[in-house]
């Protein structure tokens, strides 16, 4: 038999799984390499940057006491491309084909496929078993129906997998718990502290090297905590079971102006990359609530996040590419504003979710959704290039997940197919959430005029711009008739009001 090359990508660190499934050490080659294409074709944060090459030099270690020959090239080899890499170690020996496990990115399937053909070397792919959906049957139960609902593929899974399951019937006799698990921050607890881990040479070796290569990237590295093992991650795992696992449920959608991770789990960057497998996070996540640690709600809470979202976006994304980053449903099209890379922006809640994003790498869902996506919404950002700041800026952030949740799910660009409304929203559900209206200059509670907060007229303004688009949509039927209901005179008002904050926190593109 003759020996195979294996192209190990950054995010594919799982042993024994997907293109490593059959590999024979002393026989095949496994090739993982640290490429300036892959660091540089967007701004990556540096907590990401430093995250995937720490933990891929530590997997490379891995497979090394395992038997395994690696040929691992470094970012100071300086390789520009994937494709240089393979064209250098394809032709120091004779190998019979290259096999790789589905990457996680258009791009790079496209990249790779395109290399195959013009070196006529032959490429397997194999199917990403790290999922518990492949893309075919996502494709089959996605084929023929009107609406590609969450809740009825999340449905699905959960029997699939028999999670939180009672025979046939689902755990408690609720498919979903959402509605308990929606409750704003009010200062009652103290929530845990992170659980870290000592850095180690490998990587503190890397964290020099992204300091260097990347001095203008953001993200401060002095405050990493990520774990970069697969131990590691499963210490994390642990950590949020016992520790976060029983209010993760209630403040899931809650913001802190002292906490930044709250009760969240902080696991999806080792879910994202293959230090830990979805089963066995949401299997533990059921065994705490099987065993009385928490409520069901808060495990149901969680698991729909894995066994559910995670996997319906990736399906998503998959079925609908490549034409599914070319949309723009609703024709936004302003320039993204220089403060999302620096946070220097008087809405203090927007204020806190970017800088937390920029320096740590890390914002939760209800950040990223409803403060920064919420007025990249309102005030119309292009989105190609509000998508582009999301994929770099989190660490747990690859474009079959980024692309669907910013395009579909935060700007509402994809026609209708994730969401069936956009999530636009006042600064009064801010307010309701947290407690950064507290510390901010503007009122929540007011519309117009000096101190108003911003968010408020550019909602009615956006309700306004999309009043044909969105006057059918039975979800959006009462926001529209309490805008419909206002006299033209308050309407006028607002409209001039949202105006002239349009103009001052995110102006058109000038015409060239």
């Amino acid at each position: 038999m003759e020996p195979r090359l294996i192209l190990v990508l950054g995010d594919q660190l799982t042993l024994d799984r997907a293109a490593l499934a059959d590999a024979r050490p002393g026989m095949d080659t496994v090739l993982m390499a640290e490429v300036a294409d892959e660091a540089n074709y967007t701004k990556h944060n540096r907590h990401k940057l430093a995250f995937i090459f720490a933990a891929m030099r530590h997997f490379r270690d891995e497979l090394q006491a395992r038997g395994f020959t690696v040929e691992y090239l470094t970012l100071d080899d300086n390789i520009d491309s994937l494709c240089d890499a393979l064209d250098q170690v394809w032709n120091q020996e004779h190998f019979a084909e290259v096999v790789c496990c589905e990457p996680g990115e258009f791009r790079v399937q496209s990249l790779l496929d395109a290399w195959s053909t013009r070196r006529a070397v032959p490429l397997k792919w194999t199917t990403d078993d790290r999922f518990l959906c492949d893309r075919d049957t996502f494709d089959d139960w996605a084929s023929g129906r009107k609406q590609l609902r969450m809740e009825y593929f999340y449905r699905l899974m959960r029997r699939r997998y028999s999670v939180l399951m009672e025979g046939d019937k689902p755990a408690g006799g609720q498919w979903n718990y959402d509605k308990e698990n929606r409750k704003g921050w009010r200062n009652k607890h103290t929530p845990p502290p992170l659980c870290a881990s000592e850095n180690d040479p490998v990587l503190d070796e890397v964290i020099s090297l992204v300091n260097r290569r990347f001095p203008d990237n953001p993200g401060d590295l002095d405050t990493f905590h990520w774990a970069v093992t697969r131990p590691q991650a499963l210490q994390r795992l642990q950590h949020f079971a016992s520790y976060c696992l029983p209010l993760f449920g209630t403040y899931q959608d809650a913001m802190a102006e002292d906490f930044p991770w709250l009760y969240h789990s902080l696991l999806s960057p080792y879910l994202n990359v293959g230090l830990l497998d979805p089963l066995e996070v949401c299997e533990a996540v059921e065994d705490a609530w099987r065993e009385g640690h928490c409520e069901l709600s808060a495990a149901e809470g969680f698991i729909r996040q894995i066994l559910g979202w995670r996997e319906y976006v990736r399906g998503i994304y998959w079925y609908s590419m490549p034409e599914y980053a070319q949309r723009n449903g609703l024709e936004a099209s302003a320039p993204l504003p220089a403060f999302f890379w620096n946070a220097d922006t008087d809405l203090h809640c927007l204020h806190k979710a970017l800088d937390q994003s920029l320096q740590l790498g890390y914002a939760h869902h209800i950040q990223r959704l409803m403060v920064i996506g919420n007025f990249a919404l309102l005030t119309g950002l292009d989105v190609a290039e509000v998508c582009d700041w999301y994929l770099g800026v989190y660490i747990d952030a690859f474009e079959w997940v980024e692309l669907p949740n910013t395009l579909g799910m935060a700007l509402s660009g994809d026609n209708g197919l994730m969401a069936s409304k956009p999530y636009a929203a006042t600064g009064k559900y801010i307010q309701r959430q947290g407690d950064h209206c507290k510390h901010c200059r503007y009122k929540p509670t007011q519309t117009t005029g000096d101190g108003a907060c911003p968010y408020n007229s550019l909602y009615w303004a956006f309700l306004h711009r999309h009043e044909v688009r969105f006057s059918n949509n039975p979800r959006m039927g009462l926001a529209m008739r309490n805008w419909q209901r206002k006299p033209e005179s308050e309407q006028t008002a607002i409209l001039a009001w949202a105006g002239k904050e349009q103009a001052r926190l995110a102006p058109a593109r000038r015409a060239t």
